[in-house]
């Protein structure tokens, strides 16, 4: 078959479609023994699930489903979610917003996609300009979202061992703000910066200072600072250490409802200016006509009653705090006589373990893990933008640890025989 550019770039394989192919084949699969630790699927949370089927209901018993289901929304989506979200943010943080700062996409993998390539690639003066990735890994579903080539640069980050004060072994990615901006005072290609916080892979949540840091150096640099709220707060906010939420004309602050536990209606928000939240619209308009209303329609009551973020802080928080406890537990007993590193687990719900010195790349234990029925993610494939040589890379692994604690343990086990 004979594809065109664009289909030629996105037909090959990549992590992402790699690690959605995998989650397919578990779920389609009747293997029992499958310990599924490689995707980003949120744990099905028993109170929060009762929450939304009963939001449901309530929309059937309304009679408001028939709307959802059968007319059209707007290019920016559906204008009660956006109106509700935008009086519940401005409430909470004191931000001047309106529903004019929020648009929706069917995801926030399809609003990424809209987003680097409104501010990156071929530029019609005949220039090509590039994402910024201040801290290295990022999230591997950012590596091939571009229609060009060579559109992502990241930076190494500062790797500091940590004295937990006990025998845990941990590390934490600290950015390299010298190298930042020295990129950015020496390469005038740079169009955005773009971080996850809580970072996905690694749990990593930069602290207010370095967010600060990072929104000077975009203003100084008249580009905008775009930030991956996925798993931060006001919702789902899965972040177990001090952060303060920042916003402001200049910033992209991109939200989602997946981690609620809604990932299969795939409702993506993005809060902008007005003037981005308008090119979006032009371009959903043209890909998608108009985005799923199904998420928005089921938490826009909660919302509005101020239920939604009491229903996060008081059950979907300590329910994955508690995940992360064991995980952290579980990391040092069986890890303890190895010579591994667990990235310290400050938000979302994944371990970023770093095998130092390892004498297999982390896409050989990959491989051997699968013949064991055990799904993770080898780390290369989230250092974006980052040299193949260096060695670092090649010797971490992603584990996704909202599962109950025997499948974990089994797993973490399983990775433990093979690198013995």
């Amino acid at each position: 078959m004979n594809y065109s550019n664009f289909g030629t770039k996105f037909t090959q394989p990549n992590g992402i479609t790699q690690l959605m192919e995998d989650l397919g084949s578990a779920k389609s699969s009747n293997n029992p023994n499958i310990v599924m630790l490689g995707g980003g699927n949120p744990a099905l949370v028993p109170q929060v699930n009762e929450v939304f089927l009963s939001e449901l209901q309530k929309l059937v018993a309304s009679n408001k489903v028939s709307q959802v289901f059968g007319l059209y929304d707007g290019p920016t989506g559906n204008d009660e979610f956006r109106a509700a979200l935008a009086s519940q943010l401005s409430k909470e943080y004191a931000w001047d917003i309106s529903a004019n700062n929020v648009a929706l996409g069917n995801g926030s993998q399809a609003n990424f996609f809209v987003l680097f390539n409104m501010f990156a690639g071929e530029m019609p003066d005949g220039s090509h300009k590039k994402i910024l990735f201040p801290l290295a890994p990022e999230y591997v579903g950012y590596a091939d979202q571009g229609l060009s080539d060579d559109m992502f640069v990241a930076i190494k980050p500062d790797i500091e061992i940590l004295n937990t004060g006990s025998t845990s072994k941990q590390f934490k990615y600290v950015i390299d703000f010298k190298a930042v901006e020295k990129i950015l005072a020496n390469d005038s290609s740079i169009s955005a910066l773009c971080v996850s916080r809580p970072t996905n892979p690694t749990g990593n949540v930069i602290t207010d200072d370095e967010v600060k840091h990072l929104d000077l150096l975009a203003k100084q640099y008249n580009i905008p600072l775009i930030i991956d709220n996925a798993y931060g707060d006001p919702f789902p906010g899965c972040i177990y250490t001090d952060a303060n939420l920042t916003w402001n004309s200049n910033i992209i602050l991109c939200m989602s409802l997946s981690k609620l536990g809604l990932p299969g209606l795939r409702s993506g928000i993005v809060v902008a200016n007005n003037e981005i939240i308008k090119a979006i619209g032009r371009v959903n308009g043209s890909m998608v006509l108009s985005p799923n209303s199904i998420g928005p329609s089921l938490v826009t009551r909660l919302i509005n009653d101020d239920e939604l973020l009491p229903l996060c802080r008081n059950v979907v928080l300590p329910f994955y705090r508690n995940k992360a406890q064991i995980a952290i537990e579980l990391f040092d007993e069986i890890f303890a006589d190895m010579s591994v590193y667990l990235h310290k687990v400050e938000g979302a719900f994944f371990m970023w373990l770093w095998f130092k010195d390892a004498k297999i790349t982390s896409e050989t234990l990959y491989q051997k893990l699968k013949e064991q029925d055990v799904y993770v993610i080898p780390g290369h494939n989230f250092f974006i933008g980052i040299d193949d040589s260096w060695a670092h890379k090649h010797e971490c692994i992603r584990i996704n640890y909202a599962t109950d604690e025997a499948t974990l343990r089994k797993g973490l086990q399983t990775i433990k025989y093979l690198m013995a």
